[in-house]
């Protein structure tokens, strides 16, 4: 192994999100923090290099992304999902959740309603209701552990009134990687009913358990002139901070007023570091991605086997990709807000509450495993502890 990912990197007082603010969100200053979804894992090397190269040039002026970082995620995506994407297709955005935003409100009018399949990924219904649109919910259904889409509940939550579908894809919390027949049958659906398909793909990349991801878009051209897909090397690399991500837009006639709300909010491209950052790691970031899902898994099933052998009443969705972990706590028997002060005030954990995903996700608590194995071991010791001691 390359990297060593049991490395405990020390990230309080670095602005971190996860680590430096968390009192604010759970009003506790003593939490193991294992909620916001970015690791504590430095980037590849290359990648380091890259930002450092760029650093000691000591100018930090205008910069444009060149045709070398589209052609390095064009390569990775095609390298790594057999998806063939043109150049035309990739606009920018400084993040997956504001491309949402700007989605919903370009192609959208007030009143018009949005599909979402909860429990999912808790920015999309402020992503909706922020447009003025109503959320039209088509839950999951959960069965002997496994996530599946309702299809009937789908087509009948379908009238003249819909105008879009939320995909997220793999799915967020849940960790599920949509074989080829859902994704072709729910995008059948869409096509039957003019219904636009924005897929959420940030996670593509951290498929686990040689599961494979199929992008939405490379099924089919009618599937990709239908469709919307947003990825980034944030989740894979860990370059959250950079604030960059690709919007995919294969539909001509939807590129222009994508582009044109880009003008319109003063936003231009990737600044220089998120360029060097995403181009060394679509380029030289393979080894690097292929050990950490390898620690990943490890990490998941380290938690399976804990809660199997010393936490029963706990269990965890097994996931085909991302380093998230989705626990099913309904077994304790406790309330919406039980369950929270449980985690915070006993468990002494900052965790992700399940009731954020939605519909379905009552009862359920998502935990960040993008993290060394020792930090793992001490969360579980103290939910073991805090459970014994009910």
């Amino acid at each position: 192994m390359r990297y060593d990912f049991d490395r405990i990197i020390d990230r309080k007082n670095t602005c971190s999100l996860k680590w430096d603010c968390y009192d604010r969100y759970f009003g506790e200053k003593e939490l193991l923090p294992m909620w916001v979804a970015d690791m504590d894992f430095a980037a590849p090397e290359e990648v380091i290099d890259a930002l450092t190269d760029k650093a000691r040039f000591g100018i930090y002026g205008y910069t444009e992304a060149g045709e070398n970082y589209y052609l390095a995620a064009i390569d990775w995506l095609k390298r790594k999902h057999n998806w063939i994407v043109e150049r035309e297709w990739l606009h920018f955005s400084p993040g997956v959740v504001p491309a949402l935003h700007w989605l919903v409100k370009i192609f959208t009018e007030p009143g018009d309603k949005v599909i979402l399949q909860p429990p999912v990924y808790y920015p999309f219904f402020n992503a909706i209701s922020n447009g003025d649109c109503q959320i039209v919910n088509n839950p999951l259904k959960l069965d002997d552990g496994l996530y599946s889409i309702d299809f009937d509940d789908l087509e009948k939550k379908i009238d003249g009134k819909v105008k879009m579908l939320f995909l997220c894809s793999p799915h967020n919390p849940g960790g599920i990687v949509w074989d080829k027949e859902d994704l072709e049958k729910l995008g059948s659906i869409c096509m039957d009913n003019d219904v636009m398909v924005i897929s959420d793909e940030i996670h593509a990349d951290l498929t686990l358990y040689g599961y494979q991801h199929v992008p939405f878009a490379s099924i089919s051209d009618k599937f990709a002139l239908n469709s919307v897909t947003c990825v980034a090397p944030s989740k894979t690399f860990n370059l959250a901070g950079l604030q960059v991500s690709n919007i995919i837009i294969p539909n001509p006639d939807w590129v222009e007023k994508y582009k044109y709300t880009l003008e319109k909010n003063a936003v231009s491209g990737p600044n220089l570091f998120a360029i060097a950052a995403a181009e060394a790691a679509y380029n030289f970031g393979d080894q690097w991605l292929d050990e950490l899902t390898s620690y990943i898994e490890g990490n998941h099933k380290l938690v399976e086997n804990y809660l199997q052998e010393r936490i029963p009443a706990l269990k965890t969705i097994k996931p085909r990709a991302s380093y998230l972990a989705w626990i099913d706590c309904r077994e304790l028997g406790m309330a919406t807000d039980d369950l929270k002060l449980f985690m915070e005030k006993r468990a002494k954990l900052g965790l992700n509450q399940g009731y954020i995903f939605g519909e379905g996700g009552e009862g359920f608590v998502r935990m960040n495993l993008g993290c060394s194995r020792k930090l793992i071991e001490e969360a579980l010791n103290r939910l073991e502890k805090a459970i014994n001691s009910l």
